[in-house]
């Protein structure tokens, strides 16, 4: 197999692990209704439903890098896959609301250990030239995910089935057993085997494979900084000394990224549409909408990431964002825009976020540590993503009925102000060069 097509298999082997974190995210979208019905839930006990799975993900995003640094990334991967697989069908089989966020909350960390794992093992694998593309196929997989559940969700619900959102949240087990099938066929991380086995021939055979123009100078780099980094190992290494600056960019970048709100677009989306007068059916399809905006955006968000840059695509993203929650947030205080626009306001959004943070942030966040820290550092910025969401999720529903979705709308515009002079300031452009050139600068004076 030529390298490109192996390294291509490889990737998308990788970032299957994002197709059943997007799908698993958004599949409670159509469900959550039945469920507070079914269960009688107030508002808090509903949120805590919802999120549940966020907080397991957050779990899973912490604890993650572990056993990646311990285990290696393709082990990790693997039981990712099992816990999905196990969490599919214990959520379709629950009896009681209390069964089923135990294995919402596996699903969870399920989540949490692939947005840290994947995305690492994707760019210790490429060559620097295609590796913001292959990275951000891991976001790709997570769009596609968001896309086909909300579509199953769609034809299931328009469905003539008895508790039908056993069947929306049980359809998961199937990719989840066919990526964990697949994980067999993937090797171990080249830079992992350097860093942690000093197994130089055991990286070459697969960088020779993955990057041949530029394995060997990879190696040599990777063999400099491992020696450099002896005996630096730890949680605690990120903050402190030439670390820290580079932690702060993974934690603001994650935080930025949940702080414009798109989980609670993508968890509440039906409901945000009925809110507007939109029927439930028609919520439905605009939700499918949106899944297809997502996949079309993030599309051209990769196409751009290698010849643009991170940097350029936040700007955009930014701006897009600044603009459709301000008019969101227009629409929902009865502005002169018909509430009939809403949708469209709402694919304005989505369509922002994919080509802007939803493309950059695992590919920043996976390039930024240098090879030693960078499961913890992955780690540490999935955390922060994860527990904002979790937080954001959770207490939506209530915020929403408590003040109205417009006071929220004009929150994460003003903070999406605050991310676009992040980026203008502080944000560094890292395409182009191997994870240890980048490494280099950022750990230099400058």
């Amino acid at each position: 197999m030529q390298s490109k097509n192996y390294v291509l298999f490889l990737s998308i082997t990788a970032a299957l692990g994002g197709f059943l974190f997007g799908f698993d995210t958004a599949v409670i979208s159509g469900a959550e209704r039945e469920i507070q019905k079914l269960w009688d839930l107030d508002d808090l006990s509903h949120g805590l439903a919802v999120a549940i799975a966020l907080y397991g993900t957050v779990i899973g995003a912490l604890f993650g890098g572990i056993p990646a640094d311990k285990f290696g990334r393709k082990t990790s991967l693997l039981w990712i896959g099992i816990f999905y697989l196990v969490s599919a069908i214990g959520s379709a089989f629950a009896p009681d609301v209390i069964t089923f966020m135990v294995f919402r909350f596996i699903g969870g960390l399920g989540v949490g250990a692939s947005s840290v794992v994947a995305p690492m093992y994707i760019s210790e694998i490429a060559p620097a030239s295609r590796r913001g593309q292959l990275v951000a196929l891991y976001q790709f997989n997570i769009v596609f995910g968001i896309l086909m559940a909300y579509l199953s969700n769609y034809l299931i619900g328009t469905a003539i089935l008895n508790e039908s959102w056993r069947w929306m949240l049980g359809v998961e087990a199937i990719p989840a057993l066919i990526y964990s099938i697949l994980i067999f066929r993937v090797p171990k991380s080249p830079r992992w085997l350097i860093a942690k086995k000093m197994d130089l021939e055991g990286a070459r055979a697969i960088l020779s494979r993955t990057d041949p123009e530029g394995a060997e100078v990879a190696i040599k780099l990777a063999m400099e900084e491992a020696k450099a980094m002896k005996g630096v190992v730890g949680v605690s290494m990120l903050f402190r000394g030439k670390f820290r600056k580079i932690s702060f960019m993974a934690i603001l970048i994650a935080f930025f990224n949940q702080m414009s709100g798109i989980n609670a677009i993508i968890y509440f989306a039906p409901r945000i549409f009925e809110s507007a007068g939109i029927s439930t059916e028609d919520a439905l399809v605009s939700t499918v909408g949106i899944g297809l905006m997502i996949v079309v955006t993030t599309m051209l968000g990769l196409f751009l990431i290698d010849r643009i840059g991170r940097r350029m695509l936040m700007y955009i993203g930014s701006v897009g964002y600044i603009i459709s929650l301000s008019l969101m947030a227009y629409s929902y205080f009865g502005g002169a825009i018909d509430s009939s626009w809403l949708p469209i306001f709402v694919f304005a959004f989505v369509g922002s976020h994919s080509i802007g943070q939803g493309a950059v942030i695992w590919v920043f966040i996976s390039e930024i540590f240098p090879n030693e820290l960078r499961a913890f550092g992955q780690s540490l910025g999935s955390f922060t993503h994860w527990i904002f969401a979790a937080i954001v999720a959770n207490i939506f529903p209530f915020v929403a009925n408590s003040f109205g979705a417009g006071y929220i709308f004009i929150f994460f515009a003003l903070m999406m102000v605050l991310q676009l002079i992040w980026v203008a300031t502080r944000m560094p452009e890292t395409k182009g060069r191997s994870l240890e050139e980048i490494q280099l600068d950022l750990q230099s004076n400058k």
